[in-house]
């Protein structure tokens, strides 16, 4: 497969209120730590994207674990790979 990896708008806004809130609870360092494994778990989904469990109503849809606090969801597409969301697993659980 060679699918492109897009960003949703929500992507793109769920990612920026994680990034804001860790530098702001612990620092650049932390922050850094987090942006490697995200990239390295998207690195992972672009070379494999059935990896992660799908969902139960959703099948297209995807939950990637970046750190036990932290998940991407994603769709597979015919072309591409849409990230959806980030979500911070400490929150209610959600219903898609």
């Amino acid at each position: 497969m060679n699918l492109t990896l897009t960003f949703s708008r929500q992507a793109k806004e769920t990612y920026a209120a994680i990034q804001s809130q860790l530098y702001n609870r612990w620092g650049q360092v932390v922050l850094e730590k987090f942006e490697r494994k995200t990239v390295k778990t998207l690195d992972l989904i672009l070379q494999s994207p059935l990896m992660f469990k799908s969902m139960p109503d959703h099948p297209t849809i995807r939950k990637g674990l970046i750190h036990k606090n932290c998940s991407v969801f994603y769709e597979v597409k015919t072309t591409e790979i849409e990230v959806l969301f980030f979500w911070d697993n400490r929150q209610d659980p959600i219903f898609l």
